[in-house]
């Protein structure tokens, strides 16, 4: 995984879409884990809709300087090919 929020950004470009994983940091050693899809991308954000039945919230936003400090950890889930992650080295 790059290490530049642009290539953050290039690499979230390409997964538009896809099912994903979501790891975030919730403070007080909490860590919030929540699936959904990568909606759309921004100059400096990204948004997820989440599953509905898991969660309250219909979408969630975040920084690509989130995943560059691994506050956030995404899994982005393939077709029965295993999984890729982006966020972890």
């Amino acid at each position: 995984m790059g290490k530049t929020l642009a290539d953050i950004k290039n690499a979230l470009d390409s997964n538009l879409g896809k099912r994903l994983l979501l790891k975030a940091n919730g403070g007080r050693r909490k860590t919030i884990e929540r699936s959904g899809v990568l909606a759309e991308t921004y100059p400096s954000i990204f948004v997820v809709e989440l599953d509905q039945e898991e969660n309250a919230f219909e979408r969630v936003s975040y920084s690509y300087a989130d995943v560059l400090t691994e506050t956030v950890e995404l899994t982005f889930y393939e077709d029965n090919t295993g999984s890729l992650a982006i966020g972890q080295q």
